[in-house]
């Protein structure tokens, strides 16, 4: 049976049809070994701690999204100095970045918060995860500013071949959502596919389309972590990426030996 690892889902949405333990017995049952909550807010990181303090399949990521910035990062930095059983499954600081597209924090704050983030996966040596969106020129300033962190994911990729270039040129992953089989998403396909070489596949992973991304099909609209990254697989028109892998995850946070999947 193929195993997976879920590196990215919001196992603790309240609106998850049958509730959380439900959805992680499923994902289980699926073939899913391990699967990282990621928190988008000092509430969302708090339960998802508290979550993967119970569940030993599931892990935890701390950290404020762009949407949010305005609330500042005091609480999130309290969950970071916690000791426990939850702070022990803390893997990775975010999801963090610039969301431009929106613009529910202003420009400036999502600046400094994302700065301030950069610089927390620094100081507690955590991988970072990255939300991006029109806000390309701002998102690689503050990063070449802070430094990029070892371990460094962009979450539900946007960009096109040029973006891609300029993370991974940076050390960094890309993960694709199932924008990449949206009939306007050529650019995003392109990038996946191939762009000077196959760095950009092998450093990628694929993740799965949820209720955050309109226009997704119907199967796909769960923040669930399974069903939905099967799904992409079978409906995406993946002619582009045919001669594309699913990598094996090797770093210590995911575990050896299993392939993986978003639900964001």
């Amino acid at each position: 049976m193929i195993t997976w690892t879920v590196t990215h889902c919001h196992v603790d949405d309240e609106r998850i049809p049958g509730g959380t333990d439900a959805a992680i017995d499923a994902a289980v049952a699926a073939g899913v070994r391990r699967m990282i909550c990621v928190g988008t807010d000092a509430e969302r990181s708090e339960r998802a701690m508290a979550l993967a303090a119970r569940r030993p399949e599931v892990w935890a990521t701390i950290g404020l999204h762009p949407h949010d910035a305005v609330n500042g990062l005091d609480d999130l930095e309290r969950l970071l100095t916690t000791e426990g059983s939850g702070r022990s499954r803390v893997v990775a600081l975010g999801e963090c970045g610039l969301d431009y597209y929106y613009d529910h924090s202003p420009r400036d704050v999502q600046r400094h918060v994302f700065a301030a983030q950069v610089a927390l996966a620094h100081r507690f040596a955590l991988p970072l995860v990255i939300h991006t969106r029109d806000a390309w020129d701002d998102t690689f300033d503050v990063l070449d500013g802070e430094g990029v962190p070892e371990r460094t994911i962009f979450h539900c990729f946007t960009g096109g071949p040029d973006e891609a270039a300029a993370a991974v040129s940076r050390g960094a992953w890309l993960s694709f959502s199932g924008i990449v089989s949206f009939p306007s998403a050529t650019e995003v396909r392109q990038a996946a596919a191939d762009y000077r070489g196959r760095q950009l596949i092998v450093r990628a992973s694929y993740e799965a389309s949820t209720i955050q991304l309109s226009g997704a099909p119907a199967a796909l609209n769960s923040t669930a972590p399974t069903g939905a990254g099967f799904a992409v697989f079978r409906r995406a028109d993946l002619s582009l990426l045919a001669s594309a892998k699913v990598e094996s995850a090797q770093d210590g946070s995911s575990g050896a030996g299993a392939n993986t999947i978003h639900s964001s």
